[in-house]
């Protein structure tokens, strides 16, 4: 299981990396695993505003439809319109090509409440 140690992780299996205000989202290698072939990815909104916690996006796969959470909160900046055309991106490389979306972060506090690397991975038990 692949679990970059620059990055934070919430318990719902997004990671985070920090780029001054900004946050960039996607989500974790154990989730896109556990997810099979992704086929679908719905982005937030540019200009969204975004509650840390809360139901922002949707990623569907062959094996089930699950809701992403804004690990913090703010606007958003951009989204990875790769994935527009190439949904597989959040499999083939989760934690580059495959990054979902950019947050200006209203709170970067809110960082604090998301988990290490070593938490992450004990978190799923790897």
């Amino acid at each position: 299981m692949n679990i970059p140690k620059n990055l934070k992780y919430a318990k719902t299996h997004e990671w985070v990396r920090v780029e001054g205000d900004i946050a960039v989202v996607g989500i974790s290698d154990h989730a896109q695993h556990e997810l099979t072939d992704v086929v679908y990815a719905e982005m937030p909104a540019i200009g969204a505003h975004l509650e840390a916690g809360k139901e922002c996006a949707v990623v569907e796969s062959v094996k089930a439809a699950s809701d992403i959470y804004a690990p913090v909160s703010g606007d958003v900046v951009a989204i990875n319109e790769e994935l527009s055309s190439a949904p597989e991106l959040l499999n083939q490389d989760p934690y580059d090509k495959g990054w979902m979306f950019k947050v200006k972060m209203s709170d970067a506090s809110e960082l604090n409440e998301l988990l290490s690397p070593d938490d992450y991975a004990h978190h799923i038990g790897a």
